[in-house]
């Protein structure tokens, strides 16, 4: 499991960080942490629709807790754990050779098939109207639309794509090894969205080339937006770049 072992490479770097705060919340979970450099946050998309019943096995909430519990087959402690490998990849990551673009700038022109894993309606739009082939896959069913497949699809589908732009959310529902397992023909494979906060080295080898993700700019608007549960809140906090992977 992909998550096993980018965890393995996070714990490695949290000797000198500590948690500040955190939230389970909509629509993202999120960790406030620091460091003698200062403050990181991190994010992962919360999933309601995979939420299970769950009991507290945590403990006493850090870090190192949070962490470990990133491979969990409980979705609660796979979000925490994430939220808090981005916390800690915010921290450290130099963008200085980071693009501040959008992740359609990735895409050649001359491309054939683009898979887009989520159900992104402003991206699928755009590269239809630019006339690319576009297929769409969604795991939740009330965001389906009549061009949109089923994510069981992916299976059959994904190695005949050139390229695949997967919404990071893929690391929280714990596909993202199925989708790097079948899309390995592609010579684009992009993972978009503030889940994809992490630093690229943990993602070196793996088939992933290049993150688009959101830096924090502003952490009091972002902090505030996510605990009053707004997109737009947190999102006003930030810019989005583009980091290439491999």
């Amino acid at each position: 499991m992909l998550l096993s072992e980018i965890k393995k490479r996070a714990l490695k770097l949290i000797d000198d960080l500590e948690l500040v705060d955190f939230g389970f919340a909509l629509p993202y979970t999120w960790v406030l942490l620091k460091g003698p450099e200062g403050k990181a946050l991190g994010v992962a998309m919360t999933l309601p629709e995979e939420v299970q019943r769950y009991r507290n096995s945590i403990g006493e909430p850090s870090l190192n807790a949070f962490i470990e519990r990133a491979d969990s087959l409980n979705v609660i402690e796979r979000t925490l754990g994430l939220a808090s490998i981005n916390a800690v990849s915010q921290y450290y990551i130099d963008l200085n050779d980071a693009e501040f673009a959008d992740v359609l700038e990735l895409l050649p022109e001359n491309a054939g098939k683009i898979a887009l894993i989520g159900n992104m309606p402003p991206l699928a739009r755009e590269l239809r109207n630019k006339g690319y082939e576009i297929y769409v896959f969604e795991r939740n069913a009330k965001l389906w639309d009549r061009d949109t497949y089923s994510d069981a699809l992916e299976y059959h589908l994904l190695p005949e794509m050139d390229a695949v732009v997967a919404s990071a959310s893929c690391l929280v529902n714990g596909t993202i090894d199925l989708l790097l397992d079948r899309a390995k023909k592609t010579e684009l494979f992009v993972l978009t969205g503030p889940t994809g906060q992490l630093l690229p080295e943990f993602l070196r080898g793996t088939g992933v080339t290049h993150l688009a993700a959101m830096k924090v700019i502003n952490l009091k608007r972002a902090l505030l937006g996510l605990k009053l549960g707004s997109f737009r809140g947190f999102e006003e906090g930030n810019r989005k770049y583009v980091v290439e992977v491999s």
